[in-house]
């Protein structure tokens, strides 16, 4: 039950979302919305889709960069916090053009910051990356207080931003959660948005693809980790069970204006690549083919999330944490999006 600051909050501002048109931040806006939050966003659909925007929802096509856009957009629409998704994802891109992932991840997120503190907007929520840490030198869950050693620049650029909020944080009239996620999979149960970029690299996306004739094949990299059957193991998190941490990672902001967060997003146990592709074999009573490559450089055997700070803090308990359940709303959104127009 929110608290009277939260309903206070609620109907006397708004919340803005960047990149609300594209994965993650289209659900967020749609918890958002479902919860009874007023919402805008903000994305230059770069790689997100304007029908991924509910129609009574504010939308403003640009750059998190324009100062000047997102002040008009913090004034007219009263806001009071942003959840902040717009950036770029791809670890292998990162690699090969570092420059772009620090100047979408960093330099505009600080453009981003800039602009709340100008604008008096006080609570920010960064959709930060597991990638942070880096290959850990340890086994088992990794908890937040683990060194951050990012081994890419996408990590480094994420690094980075958190380093700026902490800082911010510090300076002014202002707190933050920046949420570390690990492999974010799904898509909204009822069918209202999902995974919708072309090239996707993400397991579950791939498979699903695959198993709609999308792809030829899902290539397995790797199959001599130590690991119990070669192959690596993730932390796979509904993306509805993400927005619900953003929720309440909002309502935690505004209820305790003088404390800031960093917190793991995962559900604290991962499932290796077999065994995703058994679901989506299991799910779709088919079977994809699979082509069985050597390890890619930088890939650690497993990497699953301690995720007892995000349940102790905030109450967070997912609502989804069954593969076959990810599994099945991936499908159905890709059996979906074949019939869009994207």
């Amino acid at each position: 039950m929110a608290s009277q600051a939260v309903d206070a909050f609620k109907a006397s501002h708004s919340v803005l979302v960047t990149g609300g048109a594209g994965y993650i931040g289209s659900h967020a806006v749609l918890a958002l919305k479902d919860a009874g939050w007023k919402v805008a966003v903000i994305d230059n659909l770069v790689t997100g889709f304007r029908w991924a925007v509910p129609d009574d929802v504010a939308f403003y096509e640009g750059d998190i960069a324009d100062g000047d856009l997102v002040a008009r957009i913090i004034a007219e629409q009263q806001i009071g916090a942003i959840l902040h998704f717009a950036g770029s994802v791809v670890v292998p891109e990162s690699v090969s053009d570092p420059l772009k992932y620090y100047s979408n991840n960093t330099v505009k997120s600080r453009a981003l910051i800039e602009s709340a503190v100008q604008g008096g907007v006080k609570h920010f929520i960064f959709s930060s990356t597991a990638a942070t840490y880096g290959t850990p030198d340890f086994e088992g869950p990794i908890p937040e207080q683990a060194p951050q050693k990012p081994i890419n620049p996408y990590g480094t650029s994420k690094l980075m931003t958190e380093w700026m909020l902490r800082d911010v944080a510090f300076a002014h009239d202002f707190n933050y959660c920046a949420l570390r996620y690990f492999n974010v999979a799904g898509a909204d149960p009822q069918g209202r948005t999902g995974q919708s970029t072309a090239g996707a690299t993400h397991l579950i996306k791939v498979a699903v693809e695959a198993a709609l004739g999308k792809r030829e094949h899902v290539a397995v990299f790797g199959t001599d980790f130590d690991t119990p059957d070669g192959t690596g193991v993730r932390d796979y998190i509904h993306v509805s069970d993400l927005a619900n941490a953003h929720l309440l990672a909002l309502e935690a902001l505004i209820e305790q204006p003088d404390q800031s967060h960093f917190l793991n997003c995962g559900y604290g146990h991962g499932y290796s690549v077999l065994e995703v592709l058994d679901a989506v074999d299991r799910v779709t009573n088919l079977k994809i083919e699979r082509l069985l490559s050597g390890r890619r450089a930088g890939d650690p055997a497993a990497l699953t999330a301690d995720s007892s700070a995000i349940r102790s803090r905030f109450g967070w308990s997912p609502a989804h944490d069954d593969l076959d359940t990810i599994v099945t709303d991936a499908l159905a959104w890709e059996r979906r999006l074949s019939e869009k127009a994207v």
